[in-house]
């Protein structure tokens, strides 16, 4: 193994990770354009999907997004009238995220969106769970 074999890119994980997720994030763009949606605009709303009203900072952390990355986008997805914003009165530090009626109707016409990205992924289910599963073991491990 040579001196410089390490600063190779061809040698590097982060290099396939960050290439592999910037061509899966084009292949979202045409099926969400129909939506009215971004990919991260998405990823916010299947968390909302799964449990409104909660806090921006909560958000943040399943979506491992700052707040400065997350006011912008939730402003966008507020002007869209897809989620609203409001203070908590107990503490005005949190602002929670709620899902409008059109956010929540927007869950039924996002059912399309797994299977047609899906269809891209050129993996066996197998593959792809394993995959799955040491990304997330990565993920935890590096946010440790």
């Amino acid at each position: 193994m040579g001196k410089y074999d390490a600063l190779k890119l061809e040698n590097q994980l982060c290099f396939p990770l960050y290439a592999a997720g910037k061509e899966i994030v084009k292949k979202y763009v045409p099926v969400l354009d129909k939506l009215g949606l971004t990919y991260t605009q998405y990823i916010a709303m299947m968390v909302l999907w799964q449990g409104d009203g909660i806090s921006v900072k909560e958000l943040g952390s399943k979506l491992f997004l700052d707040s400065g990355t997350l006011t912008p986008l939730l402003k966008s997805m507020e002007k869209k009238g897809f989620v609203k914003r409001q203070r908590s009165e107990a503490d005005e530090r949190v602002v929670s995220i709620y899902l409008t009626e059109e956010g929540r109707e927007l869950r039924e016409k996002a059912l399309c969106v797994p299977e047609a990205v899906g269809k891209c992924v050129k993996l066996s289910p197998d593959e792809a769970m394993q995959l799955y599963t040491l990304l997330y073991k990565l993920l935890g491990n590096l946010s440790e």
